[in-house]
């Protein structure tokens, strides 16, 4: 993670000195709200009293005696828990104590709901006119669907990339990753950063942001959207090629596949060499890039067989050298044993109260001088609740009036390791 930073701090990042009050759960809030905490921001997520983020629940997995899902534990580094309950005028009231303080909000409940508890952009400004307040949700704040509940698969298939996804003639496929949810969590944190940086060398307001995974779907569309509107032709499924270069795919080998992708001409010289085929270097059918694409059939006819009948690693050692962009096919072993994923500090861990020592991915933002770092394990539910309200000002009184009105749920009886209600559905997962 810190790499070859020239002042490691464990202790400081760019972002050290912001506040996000993280009012999200299950993936899109929660991804965002961890990268600003890599970054060094203090984020404190709020959780509903008793259950808490949805995906704590979501196990098996789970790291040994931990009550938290794996799931859980790989997007809420870097943040302290409180429990408040929204469904309370007085859970409603510490929540705007909390906001009215806070650098950032961010949310991902069903458009409309956090105005109906009088918690939106346009109430809390008013006590805090610096806030950027960012609002994640299916579909986006206006618009027709505005109000249509969204979840990962859903925004795979509406937002086109389940289209594209698959081998011709399949099923469509989703990605094995959450991607519409990671995807909008990544706009999220860029247009989040944008508004802190406009507020600095503006006039020192905040603003709204509005993320949605539909947008950011059809964004992530690139250069297949304008392909279609080029021709009008919607491109369909391929499998693992590509429409404009050839050869650019998996291919199978004798014990597993191989991606090699050509994407030059100087490189399809080296790729003919490699495989000892210099017919097909002077094939007129295959002389250019164009030519492969109008006759990828035929060319594919002539390779299939060529890393058929070679196992993977002797295939890759002749591609490596011959400098063919190639590579195998790596399950998630393979690739956090990675020398280059070591080497850049990507297989992060942290101690934690109940599970031991819990790894994730680490942060791929690597800065020289302020590095992100990994400094809080995944919070218990509601483990820093006293802790966060009494930094904030709240006497022993105040906090035995909040436990009696229900708003902070159970009291937290662990020691916190580092020294309800809330409603509508979230993205999925």
């Amino acid at each position: 993670m810190v790499g070859e930073a020239e002042h490691p701090s464990e202790d400081a990042g760019p972002l050290d000195g912001v506040t996000v009050l993280d009012a999200s759960r299950v993936l899109v809030g929660p991804f965002c709200t961890m990268q600003l905490g890599d970054l060094g921001a203090e984020v404190v997520k709020v959780e509903r009293p008793g259950t808490g983020d949805q995906t704590r629940g979501w196990h098996p997995p789970r790291y040994g005696d931990a009550e938290e899902s794996a799931y859980y534990m790989s997007v809420n580094r870097n943040k302290r828990s409180i429990t408040l309950a929204l469904d309370t005028a007085e859970g409603r009231e510490a929540f705007r104590d909390l906001a009215a303080e806070a650098d950032v909000l961010v949310e991902n409940f069903r458009v409309g709901r956090m105005e109906k508890w009088g918690l939106g952009y346009a109430d809390l400004r008013e006590a805090n006119p610096g806030l950027v307040y960012c609002a994640l949700s299916g579909y986006g704040e206006w618009g027709p669907d505005r109000d249509r509940p969204a979840y990962d698969i859903m925004m795979q298939a509406e937002g086109g990339l389940m289209s594209i996804t698959g081998v011709d003639g399949g099923e469509p496929v989703r990605v094995g990753v959450a991607l519409a949810d990671i995807g909008a969590g990544m706009y999220a944190t860029q247009a989040i950063l944008a508004a802190l940086f406009e507020r600095e060398f503006g006039d020192g307001t905040g603003q709204k942001v509005d993320v949605s995974l539909l947008d950011g779907q059809a964004a992530w569309m690139t250069y297949m959207a304008t392909n279609y509107f080029a021709t009008g032709d919607p491109p369909g499924r391929m499998g693992s090629k590509h429409p404009t270069i050839v050869p650019y795919r998996a291919f199978e080998t004798a014990d597993d596949y191989v991606v090699v992708a050509v994407a030059s001409e100087p490189t399809w010289e080296r790729f003919c060499r490699a495989l000892d085929r210099p017919d097909l270097y002077a094939d007129d059918r295959f002389e250019v890039n164009t030519d492969r694409v109008n006759n990828r059939e035929a060319l594919d006819a002539e390779l299939e067989p060529w890393f058929a009948g070679r196992e993977t690693a002797e295939t890759l050692e002749r591609l490596d050298a011959h400098d063919v962009p190639a590579s195998g096919v790596n399950d998630m072993a393979d690739v956090f044993s990675h020398p280059q994923v070591l080497a850049r500090g990507m297989r992060a861990s942290v101690s934690h109260p109940t599970a031991g020592e819990v790894e994730f991915p680490g942060s791929p933002m690597h800065l020289s001088r302020t590095p992100t770092t990994v400094r809080r394990h995944p919070p218990l539910l509601g483990e820093h609740t006293e802790e966060v309200l009494r930094d904030r000002g709240y006497s022993d009184e105040d906090l035995e009036d909040l436990y009696a009105a229900g708003a902070l749920g159970d009291r937290f009886e662990g020691e916190s390791f580092d020294g309800g209600a809330f409603d509508g559905e979230a993205s999925d997962g």
